[in-house]
Order: C-alpha cells, then sequence, then structure tokens
C-alpha cells in the first residue's frame, strides 16, 4: 500500500473477524526500538474516554477486543503485534488508530524499515504498508482501521506527531496526567504498599493490594501537538484526523454523584505515559513448616509421572485448563493465533475420524463467539521429545476438513523465522485455510509470569492458578523445561573446532548456529519473565537480509574464529547485554558498553562507576574506551583503591567503558548442570543480577524542540 490507500479487509480475505497488525522497524545499532498504542475513536474522532487509550500501561481491554500482544524478533529488527477481534469492537467505536512511539529523545528517522502488516485469522499476510520517511519524529501514526457500514477498511496513514505519545493522545481526547509531582507520589506510594506487603509477610500476614485496569492504569506527561491529517484515497470521503489548535486543552470531566455513603466516588487516575514502576515485595512469607524437608502442596502434582506420555497428557491438561479458568491468560496465548475473544472450553484426549484409524489429538481449544466456534486442535510434546511431520500433517488434513482454524503445537523447542521445525502440505485447492502454529513451553511460562509480575490478572484465585502453572512447568520431573539439547551437530563441531578440522560451509555449523538462536531466544523469555520487562535478541544484520543468509554468515563466522555471539536488548539497561561463546577456549563471556557522560570530570566518572559497582563480583573486567587505540583495563578488584588507574596516560578521550565478566562453558549439549545450555543462561542471569542492576539507567535526552528553544 502507498500513504492514504485503503482497502476493503473482506476483499482480502473471508477471515477478518480477528486479526493481527504488526509494526516493525529495524535499527543500525541494534538498540532502536519504539512502542505501539491504539486509540478507539467514536464517530467524532476522539475516544469515549482514556480507556479507550491502550499502550504499555494499559496493555488489554477488559473484553479483549484489543491485546497488545509484545515484540518479536523478525528479519533484522523486531515487530510489536496488537491482535483485534473486530466482532467485539464496541458499535460505538467508528475508527481505530494504530501508532508507535518512542521514548527518551529518539526519533523514528533514526530507524530503518518501518511497516505494517496486517494478517488475517489464518497468519496470513493481507495488506503491508513501508514507511518511507517518517521524519524527525517521536510518535507515528502508521495506520487506522475503520468501519464502513458492515465492514472493516485499513488505511495507510503514515503521520508524525513531534511532541510523543502524550500529545498524540491528547489530540484524540485522552486526559493525560502531566504533573510530574502526582507522578512521583504515585512511585513512592507504590513503595511504600510494596514495603508495607513485606513486612506484613515477615509477621505471617497477608496483604492485598487490587491490581489496576482499565483507566487505573498509570502513564507520563506530554504536550499536545498540531498534527496534519493524512490525505484520503481518491473517489471516497474519509474522515479527517483531528487537527485542534495548539491552546486547545481537554475538556474536565463533570462531577460524579455522591455515592450511598454521601461521599463523592474516588476518581479514575488520568493516563500517565510515564512507564508503570513495578515493585515487588523484597521479603518471602515464613512458612509454618518445622523443618526445610516439608513440601507444601500442589495443586499439579508430578510425583507420579514416570514416561513420556504421561508427561505429555498431564501437561497438556494442566496448561489447557488453567487458560480456560484465567481468561487472560488463555485470550494471551491465542490472540496471536486468530482467536476471537469469547467463551473459551477445552478439551483432552478427542477421537476425531481420519480414514481407518481415528487420530487423538492432545487437546482441542474452542472459542465460542456470537454464535461462531474457533476451533484448534493441539499437539503437545514433553521432555525434549520431537514434532513429528506425519502426525502434524494428519490433523492439519483433519482441521481442513471438519472447518477448523488452526493447528497449535507445543514442545521444548523454540520455532525460528524461516526454519520451521516441522514441514507440511497445504493443498491450494481447498477454501478452508487452516493455521499452524507453534509455542514453545519457555514462552507459555513467560507470558504466565508477564502477567502476574508486570501485567496483572482479574483476582488473586487468577494469580495463585498461574503459580501452580508456573511451579509445575518448571518442576524437573515435568518434561516442560524448554530449549534442552544443542544437536547432533553440537560435539562434532566442537571437536572439529578444537583440531582446526571444521570448514566453511560444513552443514553442521549451520545446525549449531540455529541451536543457539533457539537458546539466545529461550534465555530472553526466561529473563524478560522474570524481570516483568522486555528482553530481545538483536540482529545486526544488513537492510535486506533474510534470516537463512544472517545465518549462513555466522556459520561461516563459526568455522573460522570459532565463536558464538549474540546480543540482548533489555528494558531499561543501560546498554546491550553482549554473550559470547568462545568453543576454543571454552569460555562465555558477557559484557555490555555503557557510554560516558556528557558532563563532568573523567576522574569523576571513573570513581562514580566505581563505587556504583560495589556489589559487583571482584572478577568484573572494566575497559576504559576511548576514541583511538585501546584503553586501560583492570579487574574491579583491583580498581576499587585506585579508580584513577581508568584514565588512559595519552589524555585520549574517553567515549565510554565496557564491563565484563568471564565463565567456564560447560562441555555437555544439554540443560544438565554440567551443560553448555545451562552455562549460558547462568552466566546470563549472573552478570544481570550482580552487574546491570547496579548501573544507572540509560539518560534521558531532551527533545529536539526543547534543545532548540533552549539554545535560543
Amino acid at each position: 500500500m502507498v500513504k492514504g490507500a485503503n482497502v476493503g479487509l473482506a476483499s482480502l480475505s473471508e477471515n477478518v473477524d480477528a486479526v493481527i497488525v504488526s509494526l516493525g522497524w529495524a535499527s543500525p545499532t541494534g538498540e532502536g526500538d519504539a512502542d505501539v498504542s491504539v486509540l478507539l475513536l467514536d464517530a467524532n474522532g476522539k475516544v469515549r474516554d482514556d480507556a479507550d487509550f491502550y499502550f504499555y500501561n494499559h496493555p488489554v481491554a477488559p473484553d479483549g477486543s484489543v491485546q497488545l500482544l509484545g515484540k518479536v524478533p523478525v528479519g533484522e529488527g523486531s515487530e510489536d503485534r496488537i491482535g483485534f477481534d473486530l466482532t467485539a469492537i464496541p458499535a460505538e467505536v467508528d475508527r481505530i488508530v494504530v501508532a508507535a512511539s518512542r521514548y527518551e529523545g529518539a526519533r523514528f528517522d533514526e530507524l530503518e524499515d518501518l511497516r505494517v502488516t496486517l494478517a488475517d485469522g489464518s497468519g496470513e499476510d493481507l495488506l503491508r504498508f513501508a514507511v518511507d520517511d517518517p521524519g524527525a519524529v517521536s510518535a507515528f501514526i502508521f495506520g487506522e482501521l475503520y468501519r464502513r457500514g458492515d465492514d472493516w477498511k485499513f488505511r495507510a496513514v503514515g503521520q508524525g506527531y513531534a511532541s510523543g505519545l502524550a500529545g498524540l493522545a491528547t489530540d484524540f481526547g485522552v486526559d493525560i496526567d502531566d504533573d510530574a509531582e502526582a507522578e512521583t507520589a504515585a512511585e513512592a506510594q507504590a513503595e511504600a504498599e510494596a514495603q508495607a506487603a513485606a513486612e506484613a509477610a515477615e509477621e505471617g500476614t497477608s496483604t492485598e493490594t487490587e491490581t489496576e485496569t482499565g483507566a487505573e492504569a498509570e502513564i507520563g506527561a506530554g504536550a499536545a501537538s498540531g498534527a496534519h491529517p493524512a490525505p484520503a484515497a481518491p473517489g471516497e470521503s474519509e474522515p479527517p484526523l483531528p487537527a485542534p489548535p495548539p491552546d486547545a486543552l481537554p475538556a474536565l470531566p463533570s462531577p460524579r454523584p455522591a455515592g450511598d455513603d454521601g461521599k463523592p466516588p474516588k476518581a479514575a487516575a488520568r493516563p500517565r505515559t510515564a512507564r508503570k514502576k513495578v515493585t515487588l515485595p523484597k521479603a518471602v512469607k515464613k512458612s509454618l513448616a518445622e523443618n526445610d524437608s516439608w513440601k507444601g502442596a500442589r495443586l499439579f502434582p508430578v510425583s507420579a509421572l514416570k514416561s513420556d506420555r504421561d508427561r505429555e497428557t498431564r501437561a497438556t491438561s494442566v496448561l489447557l485448563s488453567v487458560m480456560a479458568q484465567v481468561p487472560e491468560f488463555g485470550r494471551r496465548l491465542t490472540a496471536a493465533f486468530g482467536a476471537p475473544t469469547g467463551r473459551m472450553e477445552t478439551f483432552t484426549e478427542v477421537s476425531l475420524p481420519h480414514g481407518d484409524t481415528p487420530r487423538r489429538p492432545d487437546g482441542i481449544i474452542r472459542v465460542e463467539r456470537a454464535g461462531k466456534l474457533w476451533t484448534a486442535l493441539v499437539e503437545t510434546k514433553t521432555n525434549g521429545n520431537p514434532l513429528r511431520s506425519e502426525q502434524v500433517q494428519a490433523y492439519m488434513d483433519i482441521a481442513a476438513r471438519r472447518g477448523y482454524e488452526a493447528v497449535i503445537t507445543l514442545s521444548n523447542d523454540v520455532a525460528l523465522e524461516g526454519s520451521p521445525l516441522v514441514d507440511v502440505k497445504i493443498d491450494g485447492r481447498r477454501k478452508h485455510k487452516v493455521a499452524l502454529r507453534h509455542l514453545s513451553w519457555a514462552e507459555v511460562a513467560h507470558q504466565a509470569q508477564l502477567l502476574i509480575r508486570h501485567e496483572g490478572v482479574g483476582n488473586s484465585a487468577h494469580a495463585w492458578l498461574l503459580q501452580e502453572l508456573l511451579h509445575y512447568l518448571q518442576h524437573d520431573n515435568s518434561g516442560c523445561h524448554g530449549f534442552q539439547n544443542m544437536g547432533a551437530a553440537w560435539v562434532p563441531v566442537r571437536k572439529g573446532i578444537e583440531d582446526e578440522t571444521l570448514c566453511q560451509g560444513d552443514p553442521r555449523a549451520l545446525e549449531v548456529v540455529e541451536s543457539w538462536e533457539r537458546l539466545v531466544r529461550q534465555v530472553s523469555l526466561g529473563l524478560g519473565g522474570e524481570l516483568g520487562q522486555k528482553v530481545l535478541p538483536v540482529q545486526r544484520a544488513r537492510r535486506g537480509t533474510d534470516p537463512g543468509a544472517r545465518r549462513a554468515r555466522m556459520a561461516d563466522e563459526l568455522c573460522a574464529e570459532g565463536r558464538l555471539r549474540a546480543e540482548l536488548r533489555i528494558e531499561g539497561a543501560p546498554g546491550v547485554l553482549a554473550v559470547g561463546a568462545d568453543l576454543r577456549t571454552g569460555r562465555l563471556r558477557t559484557s555490555v558498553e555503557i557510554p560516558a557522560p556528557e558532563q563532568g570530570y573523567p576522574l569523576t566518572w571513573a570513581k562514580r562507576l566505581v563505587r556504583r559497582l560495589a556489589e559487583a563480583p571482584a572478577d568484573l573486567h572494566v575497559e576504559t574506551l576511548v576514541e583511538e587505540g585501546a584503553g586501560p583495563r583492570g579487574t574491579l578488584e583491583r580498581l576499587r583503591p585506585e579508580p584513577a588507574d581508568l584514565l588512559p596516560r595519552s589524555g585520549a578521550r574517553i567515549t565510554g567503558f565496557r564491563l565484563t565478566l568471564f565463565k567456564g562453558m560447560g562441555n555437555g549439549r544439554g540443560s544438565a548442570e554440567t551443560g553448555f545450555i545451562r552455562s549460558v543462561d547462568d552466566a546470563v542471569q549472573r552478570f544481570h543480577g550482580t552487574v546491570l542492576t547496579h548501573l544507572d539507567p540509560p539518560a534521558v535526552r531532551r527533545p529536539a524542540a526543547v534543545e532548540q528553544a533552549a539554545g535560543g
């Protein structure tokens, strides 16, 4: 599509009751990122109330009509996905604006390959709009969905806002709370509540804190912007985008009537575009057990699991039952597969006819919405067992014949872009399309952790069910530990590197690179779930290259240098976490580069850095980065009494510092205590917990408009 063009969704597919909109971008440095947002507008082009504004502090609609599904690594960048159940959008909503914003003074013209794609319920891409020149703006409207009679259409907008997310939201009628003092007070209150909960736990009592939802989600500040409406396509009159005068102010809410007690009800907090601060209790509730050998009773026991079949049956039943009982969790997992919002029921061990021999999928998910059924067959594998192509193919054929919408596979393996786990044939002559989607057990645990730690669920019973699910998945006997084997090529490749007999073009090197990518993706999921933050692998590939070409280059590098490399971008971290495995020396390297402050004296920088790292490991290597040549380096143990040793004697300008930890690499290909997979996960966890958490967050850069005003 081109800017201003529009198209009816019904003309592209028959399966558009639920759609997935993906916003994508790439960054030359690997550090650039943005966040999606959605606004539901009425016929006047304004939100009905603040709850119609969906973004990182308010990601899910209570009715499931809008769900921000999070980021996934794609090609040389990432995509942020949004699930829409168009049948659940309220009738008074006339238009849905899909936008994204950057933060800390960053601009969209610093990103590359900006695009928006829309896929139908079967996962088939229907349209794509590429943005050529977004401009130096911090918020950007990619497109919008709007009604025309009973149908929905999509329009490519391509409009920027220099005033950021707050300015964009204000233009559409959202009442933004721009009081910095209120923000600080709210954060202080959150910390006080967390501390009170911790103290109550110490005394054996419990304190429950209600989870804010809807318009009560916390968000910061911003100013309105003057925006220009996107042009309509020729021959059709489109609703113009709002462009209020700069001095227009949002209307104040009308007074609300008093409640039964004669007091006015508590006013809902206005949205604040500052990111919500999540604080977990610091103390663990003391147990009443007489000694540590006592084990608490669990809803999902694992002690009786003896065979792979037992593990598969139990894992499927446990997962599907929790999905049906916790709507937020069930919708989170199925919305990405095109499922609508509605009443969900799940089943196990269902017999379906297939030729002479009936087939028994491990599970079935059914969602009812407005008298219509959405159905997915589920095939589960545990304990590292691989999916079988012929089995998945049979389920795809059954689903196509019976009019089911999807086949979902679950295993410990992690799917990669351009590298399917199973090969199936799709009969193009069939009118009905079936989506084939994969979930790893690590991703299931990740989504459960995000709901518990970051986004919140409806009530304490739902949170407890998710905790029980997590305990089950993480138990050694469940078989749901995630990716846990580097594959048959791992040992021959390591020996070939040690003997210097591994040649470029060896297909086994490519297998190891794919396993490495799966491991890095799983480590990102695990760390992101624990932190309640986004953690994504960074791809520093040239623009326009595909995943296969990138992996081929990494395989050549592995053969030539004996190294595997990856980078993780952690939300809120001062830099990108680099992870490297040197197969020649058997060492793992984790590091981060932090820029030098813009103001102050080098000695002050060095002293402050060493002071911030007071609790970091003594064997942490600190290296000074200079404009030309190599700077001084040393271990933290040696630098603590003499921070001045970090200053270059040549007087070269310091550009930053590199912090590095080294760790021995496991020998085994699996996830046992001595295995390579476990050692990589431990190295990343240790570096984040002992180094990154003690560093300052990224410096906030002032917007260009503010800098010009200050300079003028």
